[in-house]
Formats: C-alpha cells, structure tokens, sequence
C-alpha cells in the first residue's frame, strides 16, 4: 500500500474536530471521496482564518496548484474527525500544506492524509506575489 509521509521539517499549524454527517455518506456505506478534499479546505481555511489571512477576491491570497488525498481507511458516520494541518517549504511564492485525518475517538489513527501546494497570487492581477512574510514566518 502506498504509504505518505509528512515531512520531517513540517510544522503543525491548526487542528479541529469536524463531525461525520450521514448525509455524506456514499452508496458504499462510507464517506463518499470528495468529502475529504472538502475536510482538507475546512481545516486550510480556518488556519488562514486565524492567523489573520482571511481569502481575500479584490486582493491577495492562496490558489492550489496540486492536491492530492491517499486514503488508508474508510471514515464512516457517526463520528468525528480529527483534522491536523501543517505547513513546510515555504518558497519564493509558494507553500506545502499537509493534513492528516483521525477518527477522534481513535488518535494517531491516520486514515487519510493529503495535501495542496499554494501559490500566493495577486487576484485581480492573475499573476503570482510573493508569500507575505508574517505568513512565511509561520512555516518556517
């Protein structure tokens, strides 16, 4: 089974419990695979929320460039999931996020792990800035 690896320098930013609703279930009995890409986007979100970098449209802010998601095992309802967010390499313009999935009543548990690499652009230019350095020190 394909096994992924956070890296060693990440730094972990945010974590939140976010609730398994029946409704996002699949045919299958399980949560249906585009549900974790939104549990990825709530937990990123909330992190540019709280550090002061709400997503900005008249502004700047962070586009995906590449996601991706490897799921271990199947999340299924009731429950919680234990969302942990982290960042690393932060570059001339770009940064990795990576985000980890565990059921809350079973911690350390991955069941899904994934990521995105950002790029800061300026919006209405459409053209890529430099990360802000406030955002830059906290992936560092």
């Amino acid at each position: 089974m394909l096994r992924f690896e956070i890296p060693e320098q990440k730094k972990l930013t945010n974590e939140m419990l976010i609730p398994i609703r029946w409704g996002d279930m699949d045919a299958m009995g399980h949560l249906n695979n585009t549900l974790y890409f939104r549990y990825l986007e709530i937990v990123r979100i909330a992190w540019f929320d709280q550090i002061g970098c709400p997503v900005n449209p008249q502004g700047e802010g962070p586009v995906i460039v590449n996601a991706f998601c490897n799921f271990y095992q199947q999340l299924e309802y009731p429950g919680d999931v234990l969302a942990k967010h982290y960042v690393c390499n932060p570059g001339r313009t770009s940064l990795d996020t990576y985000v980890t999935l565990e059921r809350s009543d079973q911690p350390g548990k991955v069941y899904a792990a994934g990521g995105a690499k950002l790029v800061w652009v300026d919006f209405p230019k459409q053209k890529s800035v430099p990360l802000p350095e406030r955002l830059r020190a906290l992936a560092d």
